[in-house]
């Protein structure tokens, strides 16, 4: 599980998104696509999630329906920070919290019970097996997972 804050311009807008870098200090710009003209300004490692977007946020409250997706967000942050995604049952509550926000973000390409039917019940979660990857999308949304079946080795 990789929380991400993102921000998505249309590039004609790019510095917006680089007003937003160099005033937190921390993430990246991207193109969301690699034929896209919407830019995404990304951050992703968790001292600067913990440290710096959550704070700012819990000062300046959002007014609009993103202040409830931003709560979810924060709570699977604390979860993380109390390592409860290292525990199935844990990891599977922060995967339906996530799966709360922006739930009607066209972004979102799998329904919660596909992605559940990916959590193994009988080890921790990002254990390593030899025939599974999971890994995410880094521009979709949190809850967008796929398993790719790794090719048999010889």
């Amino acid at each position: 599980m990789q929380p991400t804050f993102q921000v998505y311009q249309h590039e004609s807008n790019a510095g917006v998104l680089e007003g937003l870098r160099e005033y937190f200090g921390c993430g990246r710009l991207s193109h969301k696509g690699p034929n896209s003209s919407v830019m995404t300004y990304s951050v992703y490692a968790r001292r600067d999630l913990v440290g710096r977007i959550v704070p700012f946020f819990d000062e300046h409250l959002l007014v609009s329906k993103k202040q409830a997706d931003f709560e979810r967000f924060r709570e699977v942050l604390v979860r993380m920070t109390r390592k409860e995604h290292l525990d199935p049952k844990g990891f599977e509550e922060m995967v339906r919290i996530a799966f709360e926000m922006n739930a009607h973000g066209k972004q979102r390409k799998y329904l919660l019970d596909d992605v559940l039917i990916g959590i193994p019940r009988d080890c921790t979660p990002g254990a390593s097996r030899s025939d599974v990857k999971i890994q995410s999308e880094p521009h979709g949304d949190m809850g967008s997972w796929t398993e790719m079946i790794q090719p048999a080795l010889l």
